[in-house]
């Protein structure tokens, strides 16, 4: 299984962070609007699909696992699409005036690594931008 971690030194609170991050439904607008363009709820899911359109056209059906408050970390699964496992985290810390986020994941088959590195650097960008204007 291959393991993907990027860490993003963020000059903006861990709380303003963790807040938009915790925020399910609003991934597309509060973490990596431009990256993401679009988002739905499954209404069949109580809430704990979305399916999230991509820049350059990709979707995908992510399902939450857990939000956790008190350590500021949120897990969720890519439940349909190439990858037979896709489980990703996402935790905030804070670092003196600012904050760092540490997103990991966890995929297989192996050779779809290097291209969700791809996604992961491109999405970076767009997630420090908009949390640093928040």
């Amino acid at each position: 299984m291959a393991t993907l971690r990027r860490q993003i030194a963020l000059d903006a609170p861990a709380s303003t962070v963790w807040s938009a991050l915790r925020d399910f439904g609003a991934v597309h607008t509060r973490v990596a609007p431009g990256f993401l363009t679009k988002l739905e709820m499954d209404p069949e899911s109580n809430g704990s699909d979305r399916i999230v359109t991509f820049f350059n056209g990709l979707v995908a059906r992510e399902r939450l696992v857990t939000v956790d408050d008190e350590d500021c970390r949120l897990v969720y699964a890519v439940v349909e699409g190439r990858a037979s496992h896709y489980n990703a985290a996402v935790q905030v810390f804070p670092e003196g005036d600012g904050s760092r986020l540490v997103w990991t994941i966890d995929i297989l088959p192996n050779d779809l690594a290097p291209a969700i590195g791809g996604m992961m650097d491109h999405a970076a960008g767009f997630m420090k931008k908009t949390f640093e204007a928040a």
